[in-house]
């Protein structure tokens, strides 16, 4: 494994801190005996978090790790995780209060408490039991971001059934690998979703999948696809196989008791890339899962569930959707928001106007997001009274200082604290963050891991590194709502993850300790590049091309260089609200090289710059730089049909072949 310790000494040092603001402080879910409670006892801190849960039968045993890697968590105690979600809520009063604020991209809406969304779990559950998916089974469930969404995952939960969400946006081979290494018995889809004011086919994909290409064969699992009718369009339909949502769920009675399953047995498994190209099935157990995501959505977003309406704007088929939309806020009880779109549909300034529309109190998203708007310009979130907002979050990618700034000054007012979380699919729950009221922040730190979260900084040779220098992230300890390991294949499991270090889960990303101990994400370690012998990470450079007045988002790779080993390539994006602009690419290159050069020294400087107008992006916001590595080395590029605008491509590299930088 390549030293990254060294290759760090020139990241920007962040001076700025925002001590909690008092008012806000007094009144937070959090206080710093929060850390002493871990501190003093962590396993006993964590059977108090568990104890937050709806028990059917209490557990005995709080860990049991003598099958390590492999953790077992409250293993004797039962429960269920849709019980936790609805059902507790209704049976103790609370059925009124409002599940979702859905919105439609058309514009629809529909608003749905906690006793709309017990009926609709209870009708679903039903419907899986008439299609004879039992306890155990898998449930592949490919759908926009609608209600029956959620309905499906938890139904999948009341009967004990193991979902595998695969999100929309996925090819009908990527769906296919998924619903095989599963062995899906039912997959779940839509006819189709709404985006940018089209109607996105689902169906078509699904029966491409189940279909397989020639010589693969059909999906030998699958018995059923239960099908949502969503958008109305024409759907082709295999009789036997295909049943609609309204004839196989609507008519089912609203009763049903959940099955309660011991605190290991598996709740859902989400796919996630592998380095050898194959897709990881990591998968989640229930009792431990619940405690990380419950317990860390309350700490860290200072639910309020009587008065506040939480908004996270991930897709339910990334992990963040799973804990942060579905299983932590629903255990808490929270309102949220649900939304179909894209900020863009019908208008840029349409995520503000749904803020403005619900009183948004916590809005947690991704720094792509905020970079886009940031280029859009600060004019259009003016427009819209976001005085609701008490809380921003952030999730997916380390937040380069500028944006954690533009975030906390036009969205918060310079009023709202802002978390900046890190924690992965594997990890299930945030383990980074700061606690509101509680942690001075600084821009692009996620500061300190969560009461109860043992993590350090090593070296090579795993020894923990000192303050002010970098390494590997590591987890020391088990935590509750880790992966229980990779389905089906433990010896992968413990390869990928615990053969880096003895004894430590390693995450895969590099971070820093700055002179205090808090910690900066520098993002995976295969993103560090190897230039002339000194090592680059991509979030550096990134980092300091942002820092410009002009950049609003760039994106960093390294490429193959017969001189170098690897050179620096970036692809930025100007802001439309930037003054002095030279309409020269060439002249905009040269000025960012320069920048670069003088805060982080000439190695970094990137031999290409070229100015995009959009780099390649998924639909959830998240960059795809493996894409830009391709056009970057001339390869043909990979597959693109998981990116937002597919086109965005081939623009790119006419760009790149024009030179723009070099």
């Amino acid at each position: 494994m390549d030293n990254v310790a060294h290759t760090l000494e020139n990241l920007h040092t962040e001076t700025r801190s925002f001590r909690p603001h008092a008012s806000f402080a007094a009144h937070a879910n959090a206080t710093s005996y929060e850390y002493k409670k871990a501190g003093v006892d962590r396993l006993q801190y964590w059977r108090e978090a568990a104890l937050r849960l709806a028990w059917r039968e209490p557990f005995t045993e709080i860990l049991d790790w003598s099958d390590a890697p492999v953790a077992r968590w409250f293993h004797d105690g039962t429960l269920n995780a849709c019980d936790n979600a609805v059902d507790r809520h209704v049976r103790e009063g609370r059925g009124d209060r409002v599940a979702f604020h859905f919105v439609g991209e058309p514009g629809d809406t529909a608003t749905l408490t906690y006793a709309d969304m017990h009926e609709r779990v209870q009708k679903a559950a039903n419907g899986l039991l008439s299609l004879g998916v039992t306890t155990g089974d898998r449930v592949a469930i490919y759908l926009p971001q609608i209600p029956e969404a959620v309905v499906a995952m938890l139904a999948c939960a009341r009967i004990g059934a193991i979902h595998s969400v695969v999100f929309g946006g996925f090819s009908a081979e990527s769906l296919r690998q998924r619903i095989d290494d599963a062995e899906a018995k039912l997959v779940i889809t839509a006819d189709g979703g709404n985006r940018r004011g089209a109607h996105l086919a689902l169906k078509p994909l699904v029966d491409d999948a189940l279909a397989g290409p020639e010589g693969q064969g059909p999906a030998a699992s699958v018995e059923h696809v239960l099908v949502v009718r969503r958008t109305g369009q024409h759907t082709a339909w295999t009789e036997g196989r295909d049943v609609w949502w309204h004839d196989a769920v609507d008519p089912q009675p609203a009763a049903h008791e959940p099955v309660w399953v011991e605190a290991e047995h598996p709740l859902f498994i989400l796919y996630t890339s592998g380095t050898t190209g194959t897709p990881k099935g990591l998968w989640h157990s229930t009792g431990g899962y619940l405690t990380g995501a419950a317990h860390t959505h309350r700490l860290v977003f200072d639910l309020k569930p009587e008065t506040d309406v939480y908004w996270c704007t991930a897709d339910v088929g990334w992990i963040t959707g799973h804990s942060y939309i579905v299983y932590g806020p629903m255990i808490n009880g929270a309102t949220q928001v649900l939304y179909e779109g894209t900020p863009n549909t019908p208008h840029e300034g349409r995520w503000w106007e749904i803020v403005e529309q619900y009183k948004v109190t916590i809005l947690y998203t991704a720094p792509t997001a905020i970079r886009t708007f940031m280029k859009w310009g600060e004019a259009i979130p003016q427009q819209y009274d976001l005085s609701s907002l008490r809380l921003l979050g952030s999730v997916g990618e380390p937040i380069n200082p500028e944006a954690w700034m533009w975030y906390r000054r036009v969205i918060g007012g310079d009023r709202c604290p802002i978390v900046d979380t890190w924690w992965q699919t594997e990890t299930g729950a945030i383990m980074i963050s700061p606690l509101p009221g509680v942690t001075a922040t600084k821009p692009g730190s996620a500061m300190t891991p969560m009461p109860g979260v043992c993590m350090d900084v090593v070296d090579d040779a795993g020894r923990p590194v000192a303050n002010g220098e970098g390494g590997y992230l590591v987890a020391t300890e088990p935590w509750p709502s880790m992966l229980r390991g990779i389905w089906g294949d433990r010896h992968r499991y413990v390869s990928t993850y615990w053969n880096h270090f003895d004894g430590m889960y390693f995450a895969g990303d590099g971070a820093k300790k700055d002179v205090d101990g808090d910690l900066w994400l520098l993002g995976r370690v295969d993103d560090v590049m190897n230039v002339s012998g000194h090592r680059l990470t991509t979030t550096e450079i990134e980092h300091s091309l942002v820092s410009h007045p002009w950049v609003a988002e760039a994106a960093v790779v390294g490429a193959a260089d017969e001189v170098t080993g690897q050179a620096v390539v970036a692809f930025v994006i100007v802001r439309s609200d930037a003054h002095g602009v030279p309409t020269d690419g060439d002249e905009v290159a040269a000025a960012l090289r320069e920048h670069v050069r003088r805060q982080i020294g000439a190695l970094a400087k990137p031999r290409t710059i070229l100015v995009v107008s959009e780099v390649p992006k998924t639909r959830s916001g998240k960059i795809m730089r493996r894409l830009l590595r391709d056009v970057a080395e001339n390869r043909p590029t990979g597959d693109v049909t998981t990116l937002a605008d597919p086109t965005v491509m081939d623009a790119i590299r006419v760009g790149l072949d024009a030179g723009t930088g070099d």
